[in-house]
């Protein structure tokens, strides 16, 4: 266990000195609400489903760390998220325009209005078979305490985030020799290849059930 801990936190480290350079343009809020456009037809909408390469919610983007937005859309625009929609949005982009995006949704999920009211209950304890899952995974050793605090600005809140959207996801990381659905991380594909599709999504059911930041904001059209 302490074998594949270090591991971890060695490309832990490596990815997050690969995507710093998203974090070397400072966005502008404002301007990223101007610039949006081509993500508000999907994380706008309340419950707007993708149907590639399943049908599963859109994530939900508001209230994300806008660190991880910039490194995630650098990611499709190198084509180490494999995606078509989001590879064509995320080529249409400058550095400039990525930092702006990102400076906004980071932005929206403090002031928007949320679906559903912020859960008061306190997080569930896992089962006991979902517990030793995350123990083997390490999870909260790089997305922090409740899932909602990562250790640095490039790692994901998950907590909340939709459940069939982190199935998916996860699944992605697993996934080889694919043109179109793939994700290249070293780290997260280090952890994925541990667990079977069962395991994923019983992670995925747990995580995306905690209280969390994340929220869908909805544009007035859509309302």
């Amino acid at each position: 266990m302490n074998h594949t801990l270090t591991t971890l936190f060695a490309l832990a480290f490596a990815c997050t000195t690969a995507a710093s350079h998203a974090e070397e343009v400072t966005g502008d809020a404002q301007a990223g609400g101007q610039k949006n456009a081509m993500c508000i037809g999907c994380h706008g909408i309340v419950g707007y489903q993708s149907t590639f390469p399943q049908v599963y919610k859109v994530p939900k983007i508001s209230g994300q760390g806008a660190g991880y937005i910039a490194a995630v859309l650098h990611e499709y625009k190198k084509g180490e998220r494999k995606h078509p929609t989001m590879r064509g949005v995320a080529d249409s982009l400058s550095d400039q325009d990525i930092a702006d995006v990102a400076a906004y949704y980071a932005q929206s999920g403090s002031t928007g209005t949320t679906l559903a009211p912020a859960p008061s209950a306190p997080a569930p304890a896992p089962s006991a078979p979902v517990a030793a899952l995350l123990q083997k995974g390490a999870c909260v050793s790089c997305h922090g305490a409740n899932f909602a605090q990562p250790i640095a600005p490039t790692y994901p809140q998950i907590a909340g985030q939709h459940a069939d959207y982190l199935f998916v996801a996860l699944k992605a990381y697993k996934s080889q020799k694919n043109a179109y659905v793939g994700r290249s991380n070293p780290l997260m594909g280090a952890v994925a290849q541990q667990f079977s599709n069962t395991e994923l999504k019983a992670l995925a059911d747990y995580i995306g059930a905690l209280p969390g930041d994340l929220k869908v904001v909805p544009q007035s059209r859509f309302r």
